[in-house]
C-alpha cells in the first residue's frame, strides 16, 4: 500500500435548506464546528458574504485545510476537506458539514495525496524519475 502525505476529500452538495448556506456567519460556525469534529488544529479563517446571497470561507489548518462555496440560490454547496495525518479527521470533518446540511443529494471524491512510497517502501517519485517519466 502507498504512503501518502494527506487525504483529500471534495463534495458537491444538493438539495440543501437555502437558510442553512446563506449566511456568512452560519458557514463560519458550520466549519468552526467541523474543525472541533475533526479534532484539527486552526491557524486562521476567511470569509466573505456575497450580495444578494450566498457566501464563501475557508480554515486553514495545520494539517491543510476546509473550505465551503454556497450557492443558496441552488440549494448547492461545495465543501473541500484537506488534511495530513490522520485520514480519520478529514473523514470526521467532512462527516459533520454533511450532517449538519443535511443536503438531499451527496457526490463525494476521496483523493491520496502526495504519494511518497509503494508497498515495498521505495521511493515512487525516484522509481518513476528512473522510468523517464518525471
Amino acid at each position: 500500500m502507498a504512503k501518502t502525505l494527506g487525504l483529500h476529500i471534495i463534495a458537491d452538495l444538493y438539495g440543501v435548506n437555502p437558510d442553512l448556506i446563506d449566511r456568512e456567519e452560519d458557514i463560519r460556525h458550520l466549519l468552526e464546528n467541523s474543525v472541533k469534529a475533526g479534532e484539527l488544529t486552526k491557524i486562521s479563517s476567511h470569509f466573505y458574504q456575497f450580495n444578494p446571497h450566498g457566501a464563501t470561507g475557508v480554515i486553514l489548518l495545520a494539517e491543510s485545510h476546509i473550505s465551503i462555496h454556497t450557492w443558496p440560490e441552488h440549494k448547492t454547496a461545495t465543501v473541500d476537506v484537506f488534511t495530513c495525518g490522520d485520514p480519520s479527521k478529514a473523514y470526521r470533518a467532512m462527516d459533520y458539514i454533511i450532517n449538519s446540511l443535511s443536503p438531499t443529494h451527496v457526490d463525494k471524491k476521496v483523493f491520496d495525496r502526495g504519494i511518497i512510497e509503494d508497498s515495498k517502501g521505495k521511493d515512487v517519485l525516484w522509481i518513476m524519475s528512473k522510468a523517464g517519466c518525471c
